[in-house]
């Protein structure tokens, strides 16, 4: 059923042009009479058809899936017979067959290739859609089924993924207010749709204040500094807006943006990061703030009836931390380390600073200019020297599947016979080491001032043996396409960010789950960044390093010097990245356990972050939080209110799990398939401690990561 389905990975956010613009009926038909979503697609593993797709079939699709499912749910909770697991809980999870269908197809586009049209149906029926899991979590009678199999799972001789079916859906039932009054539950649904159409309006404002914040520069003596590739971007990119003659840097999700490790120009590097600190703060129709207020409101009010202190501590009890007392403990384990290495970090540049331009002190803008200095200084290391043994291709292929495939020992093979949404948009068969065909993956890795940032992966047809299903997945990124004729050079960042997102990826192909809502990645937040980090690790093995990182003109390996310059790097600048990250966690876990009392709500939010900000211990000047609350989209619009920590734990999970590898041979297939049975294949069939501690032997320990970043 997967009625809440969200997305995972470093980021999926917002709405952005779809893949078939051509006009339809308004009852959702085409040229040749029916709706591609009310049967199943003909291709294989059910991929979606997108030369059938129009704009004007999502919203009776998304209406009649809703209408459909209604009618099934009523079906189950007025059924006269006793309630069994058969007629009440596999019932329900093969409920919503057209509803999941569109809304996977339809997340997709309206994440990565939105339009108009898109983000006018995401507005218009994100309230029915609220009210649609609403209708199911709330409905006495269904509940009264559910509770009673609950009570009677010991004794109904379930195996171990039915019985972890049943405990789920109780939850999920009770934690969405089940056991509410009536009037409760009114007031709950009217806080839930209102929850629903502030998100997407937040969405919606922070892709369009992004889009208007890109920094214009007329004069091409101001952006010195950039390479000549990064230049002809920025010309394209001016062009594409119909700005000839000028120059256009369009803005990334994160605080920080990627040229300002490059620009030479002190003044063009302020307006960049205030373009972007400021994006969703001008005091126009794309300001949040009053948004953010009122959607802090709503949880809060939601908790308190559903008998909670706080936010956090309802929407966490699922999660493995399962309180916020946990997570500030854990992360009060990592932020003295992190601003002690930040302040350090900060001394060394600022020193640099006075060597080379007296009297300016460190800013924000500065640091990841001076930063790369340092480097280069210390390392030795250039990002522009090493690029051009990151070519897209090869990382993707001869890196990231290539690991898949030492470890796992899966196959891929392009094909080109299947639509795609956008012409960047590539598509691949997965073959299991048996020869067998598992999947499909479909990966789309250039920026499009169309497409929401960050990246992420998540499922265009979800793994179910119930309903006879193999996972069709996919990877979104944010990229800079190269000009035309050039090719796609990256840095290990993005490197990086492939392997992780691929993690993602496994999770779901190795899902071999009977039921879909606990299938592969539908798992805890602060579980789900676990295989995706763990994948990380990879890049740098030897093994798979040496066979991607080739120069993209002569094909010859990357020089062992430049390798060595690397690893020596890589605990560099560690300070500052932990700091902006937890300062996020931070706001966000401030906002989230604010307990909902009227006079207690902040009037003023930009005040608000920066209390949480000192409150925690986290207000460096120097080192601003990587998401504003502004522009948070993680908590505000895509799952991760109360749980942006999550990064940082699955980070724990993932240095430790790592440390088996390091301990028991590295990179083996034997290693390899280990890890594939006992994590990337159970899917949420398993309490997450119990599932971790059976691979690791023990609880998950905090020091692998300190040493990691360099902190211990």
């Amino acid at each position: 059923m997967n009625v809440a389905q969200l997305p995972f990975g470093i980021l999926l956010l917002g709405a952005l042009a779809a893949c078939n613009s051509g006009q339809t009926s308004t009852n959702g038909k085409d040229s040749t009479g029916a709706n591609p979503f009310f049967t199943k697609s003909s291709l294989p593993f059910e991929a979606p058809d997108f030369t059938k797709i129009k704009d004007a079939d999502f919203k009776p699709a998304i209406e009649e899936g809703i209408k459909q499912q209604q009618a099934e749910i009523q079906a189950i909770a007025e059924d006269t017979a006793a309630p069994t697991f058969e007629n009440t809980l596999v019932a329900l999870e093969k409920s919503g067959a057209l509803l999941t269908r569109v809304r996977n197809v339809f997340d997709l586009l309206a994440d990565a290739n939105t339009n108009d049209t898109l983000d006018k149906i995401r507005e218009d029926e994100a309230a029915a859609l609220a009210a649609n899991d609403d209708a199911i979590y709330l409905n006495t009678k269904l509940f009264k089924r559910v509770h009673a199999i609950y009570q009677e799972r010991d004794k109904l001789n379930l195996d171990a993924e039915s019985k972890r079916l049943v405990e789920y859906y109780h939850q999920q039932f009770e934690m969405a207010g089940a056991n509410l009054s009536d009037a409760d539950k009114a007031i709950v649904k009217k806080l839930n749709q209102e929850r629903a159409s502030l998100s997407v309006a937040f969405n919606g404002k922070v892709m369009a204040g992004t889009k208007a914040g890109a920094l214009v520069v007329s004069d091409k003596a101001a952006l010195a500094g950039l390479t000549d590739d990064a230049l002809a971007n920025a010309a394209q990119a001016a062009k594409d807006r119909k700005l000839d003659g000028k120059w256009l840097l369009p803005l990334q999700n994160t605080t920080q943006q990627p040229a300002l490790q490059s620009i030479t120009d002190r003044p063009t590097r302020q307006a960049l990061f205030n373009a972007s600190w400021t994006r969703n703060e001008k005091g126009d129709s794309n300001d949040t703030r009053q948004l953010i207020i009122r959607l802090a409101g709503i949880r809060a009010q939601k908790a308190q009836l559903l008998h909670f202190k706080n936010y956090a501590a309802y929407n966490l009890q699922d999660q493995m931390a399962k309180t916020p007392e946990a997570v500030t403990a854990f992360l009060a384990k990592l932020g003295p380390a992190a601003t002690a290495k930040a302040k350090q970090e900060a001394a060394t540049i600022q020193a640099l600073i006075d060597q080379k331009a007296k009297g300016i002190q460190l800013a924000p803008w500065d640091w990841n200019y001076y930063a790369e200095q340092v480097r280069k200084a210390q390392y030795n290391l250039d990002d522009n020297e090493i690029k051009p043994y990151f070519e897209i291709n090869s990382v993707l292929t001869n890196g990231v599947f290539y690991a898949a495939h030492l470890l796992y020992g899966l196959d891929f093979k392009e094909r080109h016979d299947l639509p795609v949404y956008q012409k960047d948009v590539r598509v691949f068969d997965v073959i299991d080491q048996d020869g067998k065909q598992i999947g499909l993956f479909y990966c789309d890795y250039f920026k499009r001032d169309n497409k929401s940032g960050g990246a992420w992966c998540n499922n265009l047809v979800g793994q179910s043996k119930l309903l006879g299903k193999q996972p069709v997945l996919y990877n979104v990124c944010n990229f800079t396409k190269p000009a035309p004729g050039q090719p796609a050079l990256i840095s290990f960042t993005d490197v990086r960010t492939m392997f992780h997102e691929f993690g993602h990826a496994l999770h779901g192909f190795f899902a071999s789950q009977q039921y879909p809502a606990i299938s592969g990645a539908q798992t805890a937040r602060d579980f789900v960044e676990f295989p995706s980090q763990f994948n990380e690790h990879w890049a740098m093995d030897p093994k798979v390093f040496s066979n991607y990182a080739k120069h993209y003109k002569t094909g010859e390996a990357i020089p062992q010097q430049l390798v060595d310059k690397i690893k020596k790097a890589a605990t560099f600048n560690q300070g500052y990245l932990l700091t902006e990250a937890l300062a996020a966690d931070a706001i966000d876990m401030a906002w989230h356990t604010l307990p909902a009392d009227s006079g207690a709500w902040p009037k003023d939010v930009d005040a608000f972050e920066a209390a949480a900000l000192h409150n925690a211990g986290l207000d460096l000047p120097q080192v601003p939080p990587r998401y504003r609350s502004s522009y948070f989209l993680h908590i505000w619009s895509s799952g991760y209110a109360s749980a942006y920590y999550a990064y940082a734990w699955t980070e724990m999970l993932a240095h430790d799990a790592y440390s088996w590898f390091e301990e028991n041979g590295g990179l083996t297939r034997a290693n390899g398939q280990r890890f594939r049975d006992m994590i990337l294949s159970r899917g949420n069939t398993l309490d997450y401690g119990k599932m971790f501690r059976d691979f690791r032997g023990h609880d998950p320990e905090i020091g692998p990561l300190l040493k990691s970043r360099g902190l211990k």
